[in-house]
């Protein structure tokens, strides 16, 4: 009877974890599609004055917090706070190319499209309304 009991536990406990780990899944994989059709918009810079502005952008599971650097009229720095991003720390390269194409209209580093889509975002949300 003991034995059964901790059968049934078990099962029970295994029917738990895959149900809490399938919707895990789904809420990253949600996330991910979001991600991959989230719109980014460009910044008109002749519209922002010299300065350093904070942006971020999160979304699970990557998050990144930048600090943008114009002067100019032109983006000159941009320096990377924080980035969480699981196994997407390549897509830090992505800063180069904001800074040396003076606009968010570059491609996003192959093997890294989630984390570079995310520090993307965090220059734009710096940039915006400024």
């Amino acid at each position: 009877m003991e034995k059964r009991i901790i059968i049934i536990i078990v099962v029970i406990v295994i029917i738990c974890a895959g149900i809490g780990l399938y919707k895990v899944t789904a809420s990253i994989d949600q996330n991910l599609s979001n991600l991959t059709q989230m719109k980014i918009d460009d910044i008109d810079l002749l519209k922002i004055s010299d300065g350093i502005y904070e942006g971020n952008f999160e979304l699970f599971p990557v998050s990144v917090v930048v600090a943008v650097t114009i002067k100019g009229h032109q983006i000159s720095k941009i320096d990377l706070i924080k980035h969480d991003n699981g196994k997407g720390a390549a897509a830090e390269t992505i800063l180069g190319e904001v800074v040396k194409a003076g606009s968010l209209d570059v491609d996003a580093i192959s093997g890294a499209t989630f984390s570079s889509r995310v520090i993307l975002k965090a220059i734009e949300n710096a940039l915006k309304c400024k």
